[in-house]
């Protein structure tokens, strides 16, 4: 059985929807257990108002004793500054959880709660992976091609970065979409402005080279900003800067595209009614673009696995995160990445 340790404070809609989120996943997901970890009162009054709207549902969670309270008194605000606020704020839920893993009664850790004090609490208590520099956080993308999504790090934990952390990157986004989003054989590109080796700035230059003597990683070099979102590239490396001004970029030319499709159809009789012949399509498109289904973000480097999920996250949201979570945990992807950068580090000594 796999352990959730979730954070049931974190995020906008917390905890009603985190609860919601957590036994729709101890009912839908084989061999699971959650551990929702925060004030013991007011997880306690959503899942009673959630029994009474879903009473089989929670019926079932309870009955396979899937579910379960840890409290822990005090949370993390969104806008609390990270390193500070996991210092002083001991037992806040994200701490509480963030230790359920470290002691090993847990496998795994979500939260849509604050995305630099996850950061901050998963280095404090779990230290990094044995030869990993810097963990990174790593995001997944929709592409035109919906059966294979691009896998996108550093996503905003580290700003300023070296080209060792940039190849090591590489190596832990390999692992994980080779493990969790089942691509075969990864196919690499390091995010520059131009796809000549000769384009980029210095960490560009350096760690270009660097990617390209890395044995088993598929390296296709480097790669620009239209291929993020084209269905050729599975993993795409970037220092923590560049990927998140790129994470917001794509979220929000695709929430634009969205509007300017709802503003083009309402402007004639004849449009509204195309728009409702359509609407499969519509809805299928949509499907394709949701950001809920595609399991958060994990944060590779850290021992175990730890998702992060958006701010804003819905219960749907909350259910791939630990979907996610859990294959992440089956495959054991920390087990995986430790051992992928010690050979890495044993074929440069051998060089």
């Amino acid at each position: 059985m796999i352990r959730i340790a979730l954070d049931a404070m974190g995020g906008d809609y917390a905890p009603k929807q985190i609860v919601v989120g957590a036994v729709e996943a101890a009912c839908g997901i084989a061999d699971v257990k959650i551990l929702l970890v925060g004030q013991m009162a007011a997880i306690q009054r959503e899942i009673d108002r959630f029994a009474k709207s879903r009473k089989a549902m929670f019926q079932r969670a309870v009955e396979t004793g899937s579910l379960e309270i840890v409290h822990a008194p005090d949370q993390v605000e969104m806008d609390d500054v990270p390193v500070e606020a996991v210092r002083k704020k001991k037992d806040c839920s994200i701490n509480v959880a963030m230790r359920l893993v470290k002691e090993r009664r847990a496998d795994v850790f979500v939260s849509a709660g604050n995305s630099g004090a996850v950061a901050t609490s998963a280095i404090l208590n779990l230290g990094r992976i044995p030869g990993v520099k810097r963990p990174a956080i790593a995001m997944v993308l929709p592409t035109k091609s919906p059966s294979r999504p691009l896998l996108l790090l550093d996503a905003g934990a580290n700003m300023d970065c070296h080209p060792e952390w940039l190849a090591q990157f590489a190596v832990m986004g390999s692992v994980y979409s080779k493990s969790v989003l089942g691509r075969d054989n990864p196919k690499v590109g390091l995010v520059s402005i131009g796809t000549e080796e000769c384009k980029g700035n210095e960490l560009i230059h350096e760690t270009n080279p660097l990617l390209q003597k890395i044995p088993g990683i598929n390296f296709a070099g480097n790669i620009e900003g239209h291929d993020i979102c084209g269905g050729e590239i599975d993993v795409a490396v970037a220092d923590g800067f560049v990927g998140n001004v790129v994470l917001k970029t794509v979220e929000s030319v695709a929430n634009a595209i969205g509007g300017w499709i709802k503003a083009e159809l309402k402007k004639s009789l004849f449009r509204k009614i195309c728009a409702l012949m359509l609407k499969p399509a519509f809805n299928s498109l949509k499907k394709q673009m949701d950001p809920e289904v595609y399991g958060g973000a994990p944060l590779l480097g850290v021992p175990g696995a730890v998702i992060i999920t958006h701010g804003n996250s819905t219960h749907k949201a909350i259910f791939y995160a630990v979907k996610a979570g859990v294959t992440a945990a089956m495959n054991d992807v920390s087990g995986q990445i430790g051992k992928a950068i010690n050979e890495c580090a044993g074929e440069q000594k051998q060089s």
